[in-house]
């Protein structure tokens, strides 16, 4: 198999400033655990607040960018996997850039004056984290950069595209060209539902480019969202993933597959109007550092199987692997090399 640039990630490149809180700093700033927001006013103050009273750790995040390093990581096949977003022109892109080369990832970032390089505050207390995310250059992106014959040359090379749905917040446009292109050649476009936020205030964003889904991944908060948002009246995950596989699709080359985690819970697979459930590995409480990261490695770990056409149920082993790696340690970093089998 031709692994050179198979798969394509496109989303909003994020440097995660990371450190253990108190829950009277999430208090001050009206932050909720194992969530994830787009940064208010009110939130501006915390970055440097959190950089002068907490330890503080700055890794290479952003949910696809996240997934598609750890996709890279699991293959161990330089040049794999592919990335577009926006930076700014400073230390932090700097430190991207450098960072996800290290990580073997073939990155096109569109680089803009006008705004600095987008970050995201990661508090952490208990093992359990918040996402605060400031998105600055991130939210630059612009569809020109897309259609460069040097960029729009990686959406042709790749068979597989992920985009989570964070992005839906910065270029639909973008995202609609990468869909139709994939369903127009037969090849695998996924998105993830991503937060409560993309399903409650993009919906109409997100129903636009649902028929072009051929993987739908999410977590069980993002998938009840998502079901009260369109007056399904069910909690049942397992119904709400089969609903979601069933949602009228652009092509029928692929039928739709949605995967959908529950923490420790198991991971629900819904296609052909069943559900199959995978049991996620339990690991000791005192081994958790933190969830950061943990949905975007479970992606990450489940794509780099899939793109070798491997069974689902090797998808999510992968999946399950990746994410464990990840809750080990701090931020989504990962050991030298993956001992998954």
């Amino acid at each position: 198999m031709e692994y050179d640039g198979v798969l394509l990630g496109m989303g909003n490149p994020l440097l995660d400033i990371s450190a253990v809180v108190d829950q009277d700093f999430l208090n001050k700033y009206d932050i909720k655990l194992n969530n994830a927001i787009l940064a208010e006013d009110k939130h501006l103050p915390m970055y440097d607040e959190m950089a002068s009273k907490f330890i503080v750790e700055f890794i290479a995040g952003g949910a696809t960018q996240n997934s598609i390093r750890v996709a890279q990581w699991m293959l161990q096949k330089p040049g794999a996997t592919s990335y577009i977003g926006c930076i700014g022109k400073d230390k932090f892109g700097e430190e991207m850039k450098h960072n996800v080369k290290v990580a073997g990832v073939n990155a096109h970032y569109f680089e803009t004056d006008s705004a600095p390089t987008g970050t995201c505050g990661v508090c952490v207390v208990g093992g359990e984290r918040s996402l605060i995310a400031n998105l600055s250059a991130a939210n630059c992106y612009k569809v020109d950069h897309l259609k460069k014959p040097e960029n729009w040359a990686l959406v042709e090379k790749a068979k597989y595209y992920y985009i989570a749905g964070f992005f839906l917040t910065v270029s639909p446009d973008s995202i609609q060209l990468v869909a139709e292109h994939a369903a127009a050649n037969d090849k695998i476009f996924m998105m993830n539902l991503s937060a409560p936020f993309i399903c409650e205030f993009f919906k109409d964003a997100q129903e636009k480019v649902l028929p072009y889904m051929d993987y739908v991944f999410g977590n069980e908060t993002e998938a009840r969202t998502f079901s009260k948002v369109h007056g399904w009246e069910t909690d049942d995950v397992e119904e709400i993933a089969i609903k979601i596989s069933r949602w009228p699709k652009a092509s029928g080359t692929h039928k739709r597959i949605t995967v959908i985690t529950q923490g420790a819970d198991p991971v629900v697979v819904a296609e052909d109007g069943k559900v199959k459930k995978f049991p996620v590995p339990v690991l000791p409480k005192e081994k958790l550092v933190d969830t950061n990261g943990a949905g975007d490695a479970f992606v990450g770990g489940f794509l780099s199987q899939l793109i070798q056409g491997k069974p689902i149920e090797d998808c999510v082993k992968a999946g399950n692997y990746g994410a464990t790696a990840i809750i080990q340690r701090s931020g989504c970093t990962y050991p030298e090399k993956p001992d998954f089998n």
